[in-house]
């Protein structure tokens, strides 16, 4: 039986929640919400020159020939499934992994790391996302790089190292431009929404031409915080769909206080920022308050021209 090394793309797609469809819609229309889906799914693999390599219960098993083919596809499947059941009115979300390198493949099937690594992205990431290792950002074009984040580094068991991941962060609308190497962003319509981030003698935007940011103790961070209790990469904030998301990637957590006095804790999950408060990285604002980060939103509308 012959085998050959290939370098590929790997991806993993799969149906979140069906399960609960089982529950709710009973087994025979579930089954054919899920068929459904799949079949979304696969239609785009041969637009984006990819190979199915199997079906595993809700979830599709994809080969393609180099990082940015997967990476359209991720997109493209995303809104597929996403704009197809809008229109019927039962929301049923997907989520992808993916990774790029060296494969063995055999018998119409592939096997190794870079295989071993996508399962498991594709296991850890959320509802709506796709998400992907640092070997498929280095391939990617600099055009489509941009629609990208860092989102966490990963351990898995039986690995050593922590692994980058990433998250495909282009909008929709913008899918069609990045297919052409020219990055894009969706603008916020009738409005100019900007964010100001003070830290001691240290002032930063994130508005439409700064989209993000990262918070933490590590020198790489846009904003360096003196705080022992701070992870390396603690948080990172972005202008996501006309919102300021702050995602925390820390051990610790991130306690945000607000201008009238509510305070969230949150760890390892995202929340919508709003108004003005205060940020503190792995402790109460009020334990620390000189590594406390100032935070300030404006909404100015931009009347057309």
């Amino acid at each position: 039986m012959s085998q050959r090394v290939e370098k590929l793309a790997i991806l993993f797609a799969d149906i979140c929640g069906s399960t609960a469809l089982y529950e709710k819609y009973g087994d025979d229309l579930a089954r054919k919400m899920i068929a459904r889906c799949i079949k979304l799914m696969e239609g785009q693999i041969a637009a984006h020159h990819g190979t199915l390599i199997k079906t595993i219960g809700d979830e599709i098993m994809v080969t393609f020939p180099s990082a940015e083919a997967a990476f359209h596809a991720a997109c493209s499947m995303q809104q597929a499934v996403e704009e197809d059941h809008l229109q019927d009115g039962v929301p049923m979300h997907i989520r992808i992994g993916f990774n790029y390198g060296d494969v063995i493949q055999e018998s119409n099937d592939v096997f190794g790391n870079t295989v071993n690594v996508a399962a498991r992205i594709a296991a850890i990431t959320r509802a709506g996302q796709s998400m992907a290792t640092h070997a498929v950002y280095e391939a990617l074009p600099f055009a489509l790089q941009s629609g990208m984040r860092q989102i966490m580094r990963a351990e898995f068991k039986g690995k050593q190292d922590q692994l980058e991941i990433y998250q495909i962060v282009i909008e929709k609308e913008d899918m069609q431009s990045t297919r052409i190497g020219m990055p894009a962003y969706r603008k916020s319509a009738g409005n100019n929404d900007e964010m100001i981030l003070s830290y001691r003698d240290r002032t930063l935007k994130v508005n439409k031409e700064r989209r993000s940011v990262t918070l933490g103790r590590g020198e790489a961070c846009d904003i360096v915080v003196q705080n022992n209790l701070a992870s390396r990469l603690h948080l990172r904030i972005e202008l996501r769909f006309g919102k300021f998301i702050v995602a925390d990637l820390s051990t610790n957590g991130t306690y945000i206080r607000y201008s009238d006095g509510d305070v969230a804790h949150i760890t390892r999950e995202e929340t919508v920022l709003k108004g003005n408060g205060a940020i503190s990285l792995g402790q109460l604002c009020a334990e620390n308050p000189a590594e406390v980060i100032e935070f300030s939103i404006t909404s100015v509308q931009v009347l057309p021209k």
